[in-house]
């Protein structure tokens, strides 16, 4: 049985390329791309690091539509610290929205960005 409520998340972009270049320099990963004809993907890693649930970039303009209203995703960072991954985000092509904030001391820590295509995405940790 799967310990995380969540299965699957899809942020939508408009120009994968560049969205797909902007998550690897920020979250230092690297995505895995699988056009589906109409429908352009990108894959983050699997969660076998047991991470939390695994996702995608989409590109499909007939029905996702890049925001920063709606749902929220929030990455954990593999550096163990957002701050990091936060840092790179102004040098990729994103703009830091809320800088590194402690949420409590039994939470941990966020940071709020808006990514290349004008999603808001954030990122948590416990350092």
């Amino acid at each position: 049985m799967a310990k995380n409520v969540v299965g699957w998340f899809e942020i939508p972009v408009k120009d994968m390329a560049r969205a797909t270049k902007f998550y690897e320099t920020v979250l230092d990963l690297k995505l895995t791309p699988m056009p589906m004809g109409p429908l352009d993907m990108a894959l983050f890693p699997d969660g076998d690091e047991g991470m939390g649930a695994s996702g995608s970039l989409v590109c499909f303009e007939q029905m996702y539509t890049p925001s920063h209203k709606g749902t929220l995703v929030y990455f954990t960072p593999r550096s163990g610290d957002l701050a990091n991954e936060l840092g790179r985000v102004e040098a990729a092509g994103g703009k830091v929205l809320v800088e590194k904030r402690l949420i409590a001391e039994d939470v941990g820590y966020m940071g709020l960005f808006e990514d290349t295509e004008g999603n808001r995405v954030a990122l948590h940790s416990r350092e």
